[in-house]
């Protein structure tokens, strides 16, 4: 009838009939790693519209179409309502872009494309980023994990889902990497001039506290460069930036800590002017841009299932008919409650 949101490893249930409720008791702690407490659910029934869930499957082949740690978004070029999700390094050996159709509520994700590699399933990729190309393919940003021999890359993938280039760090970029790389990627520009734009999430080796790289790449010219974008301060947890979409004369970035429930503070939409994306060589002194708050996510985040906030705002981006939406990634359910919650986003007229 209905999926329900549920707290980690519910153990009890008990129905209410005459209030129309269901309580649920969730036994796992994460509090020593900042995460949810033992708590308990309370759930509604009533009529009218369902509050959960905000996105769900189409059948494919007679079955569901399976999707997990949706981590990125962007339009699908000419459609308004439809957009292009991936999924992150849970599906590290089945890495897949999903359709999705948000002018539908639930929105319904109507395809799955797997990336391959020499027709096989591609492995060691954490996407983390999706942008759609003017010639139907699509660039795929990965999240590296060196320990784990996942590199931090680029990818070319053509619309058939086959990886047609694989585009390594340069190695003065390289040479600072930590675990958190590429957290969305975007293209500006059309032709020769069409380049990438990359939001690394935290710090490398080589950055100054506080600021961390927005980096270039052009694939025409095989050219590298970055800026420096300015995070906000944070009392506690860390602080990072989970998507870049462009739109219009600016580029959208998430910028969010790490906290869930009472503890979250910032998940947050702020948007640079492109004229500030002015790279620099990497290696060297790189410029600082402005930033302006667009968005406070907390609201919504808070009111989407009357629950505790979720930390992983993961991607956002602007439909073929400049509509904004919103997805949180679910880890896969690895010490996460799986929620996914897929929104439009009301921005106001300023922004």
């Amino acid at each position: 009838m209905q999926l329900l949101p549920s707290g980690i490893s519910p153990e009890g249930a008990i129905a209410l009939p005459q209030r129309n409720l269901l309580a649920t008791a969730n036994e796992l702690d994460l509090g020593k790693d900042g995460g949810t407490r033992s708590h308990v659910m309370i759930y509604e029934r009533a009529e009218g519209e369902k509050a959960y869930p905000q996105i769900v499957s189409a059948d494919k082949d007679g079955n569901p179409i399976g999707f997990a740690a949706l981590s990125g978004l962007a339009a699908v070029p000419g459609k308004p309502g439809m957009l292009y999700a991936v999924s992150d390094s849970v599906l590290g050996s089945q890495p897949t872009i999903y359709t999705i159709d948000a002018s539908k509520k639930p929105a319904v994700i109507t395809d799955a494309l797997v990336v391959k590699r020499d027709g096989a399933p591609a492995q060691k990729l954490d996407i983390e980023g999706i942008a759609a190309a003017a010639d139907g393919s699509f660039w795929l940003a990965s999240e590296g994990y060196s320990e784990r021999l996942v590199p931090h890359a680029l990818y070319n993938v053509n619309a058939k889902g086959d990886i047609k280039a694989e585009i390594a760090l340069p190695r003065e970029f390289a040479a600072n990497e930590i675990r958190y790389g590429f957290e969305g990627v975007t293209i500006i520009g059309t032709g020769d001039d069409a380049t990438l734009w990359m939001a690394v999430q935290r710090e490398w080796n080589d950055d100054e506290k506080g600021f961390v790289k927005l980096v270039s790449y052009n694939p025409k010219k095989k050219e590298w460069g970055a800026v420096r974008y300015p995070l906000d301060k944070t009392e506690s947890g860390w602080v990072g930036l989970s998507e870049i979409s462009a739109h219009g004369d600016s580029v959208y970035i998430i910028e969010r800590d790490n906290l869930v429930g009472d503890a979250a503070k910032l998940k947050k939409l702020y948007k640079v002017a492109i004229s500030e994306l002015k790279p620099a060589k990497l290696g060297g002194e790189l410029p600082v841009v402005k930033k302006t708050e667009a968005h406070d996510f907390l609201g919504e985040l808070k009111s989407a299932t009357n629950g505790y906030v979720l930390d992983k705002l993961e991607g956002f981006a602007f439909d073929a008919s400049g509509k904004p939406y919103a997805v949180t990634d679910n880890d896969g359910v690895s010490d996460s409650s799986g929620e996914t919650l897929f929104f439009p986003v009301e921005l106001s007229a300023t922004n």
